[in-house]
C-alpha cells in the first residue's frame, strides 16, 4: 500500500519518557514526565499517551468531518471525541496500548452518529495505523 504524503511533519524527542519533546517547527515544545503508574515521578509534563490521545481524538473528528463530506450526516460544532489511552505490558511480551473513543454528535440521531463513527473508523489515519494491533472500542455517547 503506497501513501500519496499531502504533509509532513517531524518531532524530536530528548530524554526519553523524562525529556522533551517538539516539532523541528517550533510549533509545540513539550515537557515529558512519566507517570506514576509506570514508575515515573508524575508531576507536570505530558506523556506520549496524553499526545496520542489528542491527536487521534482530533484526527478522528477530521475522519468524520471527511465522511460528512462525502454525503454523511454533518458532525455539529460542538461534537467531541474523547479518547482514553491506556498503556500496560502485552501478554505476548513488550507493551501495548489499549483505546476507547467515546463520540458526542449532539442532535444527530443515534443510528445516523453510529453510522458516521463506523465510516470514520474506516478513513481515519489513526485507526488505520492502528487496526489489527490494538483494541480500539468507539462508543458513541
Amino acid at each position: 500500500m503506497s501513501v500519496n504524503v499531502l504533509y509532513k511533519t517531524s518531532a524530536k524527542a530528548t530524554g526519553g519518557r523524562d525529556g522533551t519533546a517538539a516539532t523541528l517547527d517550533g510549533a509545540l515544545d513539550v515537557k515529558l514526565a512519566t507517570p506514576k503508574e509506570l514508575g515515573g515521578g508524575g508531576g507536570a509534563g505530558n506523556n506520549p499517551e496524553q499526545l496520542f490521545a489528542a491527536g487521534y481524538a482530533a484526527c478522528f473528528i477530521g475522519a468524520m468531518k471527511f465522511v460528512a463530506s462525502q454525503g454523511g450526516p454533518k458532525v455539529p460544532a460542538d461534537a467531541t471525541v474523547t479518547s482514553t489511552v491506556g498503556i500496560g505490558p502485552r501478554s505476548e511480551g513488550g507493551f501495548g496500548l489499549d483505546i476507547d473513543l467515546a463520540v458526542s454528535l449532539p442532535g444527530v440521531p443515534k443510528a445516523e452518529a453510529e453510522a458516521l463513527v463506523a465510516k470514520a473508523h474506516q478513513v481515519c489515519p489513526y485507526s488505520n495505523a492502528t487496526r489489527g494491533n490494538v483494541d480500539v472500542r468507539l462508543a458513541v455517547v
